[in-house]
């Protein structure tokens, strides 16, 4: 299982993420990324690693 985080900080809001990988990440009222379950289990693996790699800030994180 990894572990997603995002630095709020770094977030613009481009929506890369989920749009993307729409089961992994969402979106607060502003458009920042959310990820409402940080634990994701290994068969989102690679939709949470497309988001992370999409993400023009860089603000995306996933720990295996």
């Amino acid at each position: 299982m990894a572990r997603v985080r995002v630095d709020e900080e770094l977030c613009t809001g481009h929506g890369r993420c989920y749009a993307l990988a729409p089961t992994v990440y969402d979106a607060d009222d502003t458009g920042h990324c959310l990820v409402p379950k940080p634990e994701v289990p290994d068969a989102l693996l690679e939709q949470a690693k497309l988001g992370e790699s999409s993400c023009p800030e860089g603000a995306i994180t996933v720990e295996e």
